[in-house]
């Protein structure tokens, strides 16, 4: 059943031409309280934000051109208005996965351990 859905999955955004996104968060973001408890700190967390995804998730986010990757703990929701963003990444996550420059860049999320 899950294969299935991923190749559904896989051949809508095929079909829509428009592959996931990651976002890199916003400096105006630090210091604010986020929905699963504490505060967003750009400086030191490998940290993300997803619609959907239970709290304390962990997964891995890899970036589709580079093959970069990073592990990050989902502790947010969002990121919202742009249904191509699947994932907003945290300051330090975003710099790993090397795209701080231009702010988004496609992306394939893995869940690594849900909570």
């Amino acid at each position: 059943m899950k294969e299935l859905l991923k190749k559904a999955l896989l051949g809508l955004t095929l079909v829509l031409g428009a592959a996931p996104v990651a976002d890199a968060a916003s400096y105006r973001q630090h210091g604010q309280a986020v929905y699963y408890g504490g505060r967003y700190d750009r400086a030191t967390r490998m940290t993300a934000a997803h619609r959907t995804l239970p709290f304390g998730t962990w997964v891995r986010v890899t970036h589709r051109t580079t093959g970069r990757s990073v592990v990050v703990k989902i502790n947010d929701r969002g990121p919202f208005g742009n249904s191509r963003r699947v994932i907003d990444l945290s300051r330090t996550a975003a710099a790993r996965l090397g795209i701080t420059h231009q702010g988004v860049a496609p992306v394939t999320v893995t869940v690594i351990r849900r909570r």
